[in-house]
């Protein structure tokens, strides 16, 4: 075995030696001990495809025109847009990591000439191809393609949340829109009953049956009305604008019917499934920083290891020693280079510290998230279940009330056995219950909208 030999043998002795201590730095990411079994089976598990939050958008929301809207937003929303660029960014650094396995190769041509004593011009030329590779016998480039897959995952996670969002805004600007142009209609028959109402009191004092208050009252109710109205159209127009950004185009009057309502699949849950938390992409974004940091804290312990590269010249020259050859011939050399940081250990101690640190944030902030995705979940829970109790109250409540009118009114005007206050009670009271159940209705639509969400709906 000649000298070059064995050195190249005993830089390959030295690396597989030091590779024997250093084998953890091959393991790919597994959820730590601190975190529970039944955390770390959600993670692992299929999604389920009946779950409520796995439900794809189409199914949760059937309206074809709110599906027209969500389409658009999807199609022209700038910052979906960004986020998918982002996962191209991702992807194309996870090439480069895989392409880093591959060796090096420069062609770097050179030549000279020289003239000794006005003697001719003697020109010499070499014409190399260099080829480079690193042997990744201490895992630096494996830890490089790990890290760069799970950003790329978590840029898909990203991209999801982002999606979600927009599905969720537009679904919840519809609803709002629905709900404004129901309550528009309902202020506005009611300011034209009002308005009739003005006038039958004044009728009523002409006759004697009630006083100038009375006729006072019922206008300022109708002017009450007619502020309400101009409230909801300032808000009608807020709605619509905000739904213009979520589809990225010019303001406008969005066409929603008045009558549109959310119906969802019926939603069986008794507490908060871990198997659905898991499918959250806060979650798995927060899974995914979890892997990063700890592919970070493998590449600062990698760093304590020698570097291996070997390294090739070949090609055609004219330079051959100390003597200059015409025609040149062709020449190869190979050689083999071991670099150990000696000096710079101490920053690697440094390197390798500050990556477990940031380790540990990393699983705080996981297992953080776990506790505040469960927690919303849970309240978006109650808040669907109440919404929808709360709703068969008003129900009745109106229904109450709309014979309350009715009565009122036939008292007053056949048998002057009520008063003007008891009628303008009435049918102020009925309004309130009216405009309540709406906005209870568009509540429990939110709440849905906001479960559908916060389970990782929107694929």
């Amino acid at each position: 075995m000649n000298f070059k030999n064995k050195a190249l043998a005993g830089i390959l002795a030295i690396a597989f030696a030091a590779s024997v201590s250093s084998c953890h730095i091959y393991k790919k990411f597994e959820m730590p001990d601190e975190v529970s079994p039944e955390v770390k089976e959600a993670l692992q598990s299929a999604p389920d495809s009946t779950a409520y939050g796995n439900l794809t958008w189409q199914q949760v929301f059937t309206d074809p025109l709110l599906q027209d809207y969500i389409t658009r937003a999807l199609a022209n929303n700038v910052n979906l847009e960004n986020a998918k660029l982002n996962v191209d960014i991702a992807r194309a650094n996870l090439l480069g990591a895989k392409l880093s396995y591959l060796p090096s190769v420069a062609f770097t041509p050179n030549g000279a000439g020289a003239s000794y004593a006005h003697s001719d011009m003697s020109w010499t030329y070499t014409l190399p191809v260099a080829i480079s590779w690193e042997i990744d016998v201490f895992a630096k480039l494996l830890n490089n393609k790990w890290a760069a897959q799970t950003a790329v995952d978590l840029q898909g996670y990203y991209l999801q949340a982002v999606q979600s969002q927009i599905i969720g805004g537009v679904a919840s600007c519809y609803y709002t829109i629905a709900t404004l142009n129901s309550q528009l209609e309902l202020s506005r028959q009611t300011a034209e009953i009002w308005a009739k109402s003005v006038d039958i009191m004044k009728d009523y004092k002409e006759a004697g049956r009630v006083t100038q208050a009375a006729v006072v009252q019922s206008e300022a109710q109708y002017w009450s009305i007619l502020g309400q109205i101009t409230d909801l159209e300032s808000s009608l127009v807020q709605a619509n604008n905000a739904m213009s950004v979520l589809l990225n185009e010019s303001p406008a009057t969005w066409e929603v019917p008045a009558s549109a309502r959310l119906e969802v699949p019926q939603i069986l849950r008794d507490g908060v499934p871990m198997r659905e938390l898991a499918q959250r992409p806060d979650v798995r974004v927060a899974e995914q920083s979890l892997a990063a940091a700890y592919y970070t804290t493998n590449s600062a312990r990698a760093a304590f290891y020698p570097g291996i590269t070997i390294s090739s010249n070949g090609g055609f020259t004219n330079l051959l020693g100390s003597f200059i050859k015409n025609p040149g011939d062709w020449f190869i050399q190979l050689a083999g280079q071991l670099t150990a940081p000696l000096f710079s250990r101490g920053k690697n101690i440094a390197r390798l510290k500050g990556a477990k640190i940031q380790q540990q944030q990393a699983l705080n902030s996981f297992e953080h998230t776990l506790v505040q995705a469960a927690s919303e979940v849970n309240n978006y829970l109650v808040a669907v279940d109440k919404a929808g109790e709360k709703s068969k109250y008003l129900s009745k409540q109106v229904a109450n009330l709309e014979e309350a009118v009715e009565d009122t009114n036939l008292l007053l005007a056949y048998d002057g056995k009520t008063t003007y206050l008891e009628v303008l009670n009435a049918q102020s009271s009925l309004l309130s219950a009216q405009m309540s159940l709406l906005s209870n209705e568009l509540s429990r639509e939110q709440a849905l909208i906001n479960l559908y969400q916060s389970l990782g709906g929107g694929r």
